[in-house]
């Protein structure tokens, strides 16, 4: 295609020069991972190609030191990239390949000018690969890269939740369905519904990734594993085992690794499941920290920053705010690989710059934000016992617990008239066992204030199940 000028102080060659003159759509540029788990597989590449007499050790050991050099963020700056690129990545892999080649000439004593540089980015540093078996490893190790920082920051948000789970057991409050009154809960069971749901995720998520552990590195352009060794699969899996301890493993068929964005589609939807999660938890947070004098405030959450530029002492729920709208983004990015990943067509995926560009974003962002979250937020959370009970106070649904002592039309109506009077469901209890109008259900008998004052003086044991009020439970 003709020369092409590149600047003198940059490693990359001419195929990068094109692709950043061809694609100037955004300031976004390729993610750590990505850049992290190329440079991995060229290194792997090196040693291996090396070890099967296919590479000059002595080419072999300079691409190693700079794909090492790579990996350790040294050169981050001599990857611009676009996301939105040339489809399947080749913009991208042939950026890692100058770069590599271009900073092991260095290493061996060549200027990068010099015309006799050893180093090729496509004989030597591509050797035995193609952009369509690269990438899809790439994007696979770059999950691998960010999964144990993630798992430690879903595992440190249900641990959390699991202390105040405990620390708040003995508040019984109102419960809420449809957000109208209704039984009443312990504070300490809804935070534990809470911790459960992020463990679940947890799980989901760990699964998710066990998928992605399949690699099919080697297939080079189309599955088949043209110019690459017999021996050059299993090989480079098991040096990248060694390399990152990720117990990545064969795919079992390289068509299927090339072809097929399912697993990280698969993975992506784990993200997306957790961020639904996430997303109701900061909302309850909201709604229960609402007021306080005009809301619920049930809850107090920690005052990090001033909510407002012009009403003096507003604090607003922002830490709940910023987690919503991260979980919008990872939804957003989820929609994008699903559509990315079914996109795929004959031996190839095409989209895959896309796909591993809103999948490490979505890691990055989730896992800042649960940390965050976690530890501004809820290790912070204080229980207002007194408004939780007084709400509780107010709450006729209690009502439901005498069900089996006096009915549920009887209930209805005692509910009804409380609440129309403003007074206690026992008030009125009391006025119509007075008169002998609150009978037993399916019993001519009367109930005595004893039996109901049983039932309702004890709220804690309503939220333990069994029935109440017939020697039946509770």
């Amino acid at each position: 295609m003709g020369e092409l000028q590149v600047p003198a102080d940059a490693l990359w060659g001419a195929q990068t020069q094109r692709a950043l003159h061809n694609f100037p759509i955004s300031d976004l540029k390729q993610q750590r991972a990505f850049i992290w788990s190329m440079a991995l597989i060229k290194r792997a590449a090196a040693e291996v190609n090396r070890d099967l007499g296919l590479l000059d050790p002595k080419l072999a050991d300079a691409i190693v030191q700079a794909a090492q050099e790579v990996m350790g963020d040294k050169l981050a700056a001599h990857f611009q990239l676009n996301p939105f690129q040339a489809g399947a990545g080749t913009s991208h892999n042939m950026n890692v390949n100058e770069v590599i080649a271009n900073r092991a000439n260095q290493i061996l004593g060549y200027d990068i000018t010099d015309k006799r540089k050893p180093v090729n980015p496509n004989d030597h540093v591509n050797m035995a690969q193609s952009t369509n078996d690269t990438i899809p490893t790439a994007l696979r190790l770059g999950v691998l890269w960010h999964l144990e920082r993630l798992l430690g920051a879903v595992d440190g948000l249900a641990d959390a939740l699991k202390h105040k789970a405990v620390e708040f057991d003995d508040i019984v409050k109102s419960g809420r369905t449809h957000l109208q009154d209704a039984v009443p809960v312990r504070m300490g069971q809804e935070f534990g519904g809470y911790a459960q749901a992020v463990a679940n995720d947890r799980e989901r998520i760990a699964t998710a990734a066990e998928r992605v552990r399949r690699l099919g590195i080697g297939g080079t352009a189309a599955g088949t594993g043209l110019n690459a060794h017999p021996e050059y699969h299993q090989r480079m899996i098991k040096r990248m085992n060694e390399l990152t301890n990720f117990n990545a493993r064969s795919s079992g068929n390289l068509f299927e690794s090339m072809q097929s964005m399912a697993d990280l589609a698969d993975f992506s939807a784990s993200l997306n499941t957790l961020c639904v999660t996430l997303t109701r938890i900061a909302n309850d947070f909201r709604l229960l920290a609402s007021g306080p004098t005009t809301g619920l405030d049930e809850i107090r959450l920690p005052a990090v920053q001033p909510g407002s530029s012009i009403m003096p002492g507003k604090v607003n729920p922002v830490l709940a705010e910023m987690l919503n709208m991260v979980c919008l983004q990872v939804m957003g990015n989820n929609l994008t690989v699903q559509l990315a990943s079914a996109a795929g067509q004959l031996e190839l995926n095409v989209m895959m710059p896309v796909i591993g560009y809103d999948l490490f974003e979505a890691l990055e962002i989730l896992t800042n934000a649960l940390n965050a979250f976690t530890t501004k937020l809820v290790v912070g959370i204080q229980a207002n016992r007194e408004k939780a009970e007084g709400w509780l106070g107010k709450n006729v649904i209690i009502v439901t617990a005498l069900n089996p002592v006096i009915g549920y039309n009887a209930g209805a109506a005692l509910a009804k008239e409380a609440t129309a009077r403003n007074i206690t469901l026992r008030q009125v209890a009391a006025e119509k066992i007075d008169k002998g109008e609150l009978k037993h259900r399916d019993q001519d008998r009367p109930v005595t204030l004893a039996e109901i004052d049983a039932v309702l003086s004890d709220l804690r044991s309503l939220t333990e199940g069994g029935v109440h009020g017939t020697g039946s439970g509770g």
